[in-house]
């Protein structure tokens, strides 16, 4: 079993894409969290989504302050396209969809692997308007936004 660390994942993302200092501060209105999912073998995956708007972001702070909070789940409008904070996947969220959940309907349950793997059936009668909702995500962590 591989099992990778937040700190090291986000290592290894911001290496593979340069690594450099940030030459301007991000906008107060944009923020970059994580959430992990358990992949089929067992193995430990993150998925980096951006989320816009001061509520949004509140909220997703909120609920990395309070673990006990059951609104722990993401959920967002798959777009099949890769995202700069996102390297490891060929998609990301549309960050103007993303919310978290408590409970959601099974028709938009998935594994993040799952997903990756049938990115081209997403939006029919996979994942109906391409929305996803895995409900073993847990939000995980805020990670830097870059510029």
């Amino acid at each position: 079993m591989v099992h990778v660390s937040v700190a090291g994942w986000l290592v290894a993302s911001l290496l593979a894409f340069g690594g450099t200092a940030w030459a301007q501060q991000p906008s107060p209105d944009i923020a970059h969290f994580t959430f992990r999912q358990i992949a089929p073998n067992k193995e430990v995956k993150h998925f980096a989504f951006e989320v816009r708007g001061r509520a949004a972001i509140d909220e997703m702070r909120a609920a990395l302050a309070n673990r006990s909070n059951p609104k722990r789940h993401v959920s967002g409008v798959v777009d099949p396209h890769k995202a700069a904070y996102n390297p490891e996947w060929s998609f990301h969220l549309v960050p103007e969809t993303v919310a978290l959940f408590e409970m959601q309907i099974e028709v938009c349950d998935a594994n993040v692997t799952y997903v990756e793997q049938h990115l081209d059936e997403v939006g029919g009668s996979f994942l109906p308007k391409s929305f996803w909702c895995p409900w073993s995500s847990e939000l995980e962590a805020e990670i830097p936004v870059r510029p």
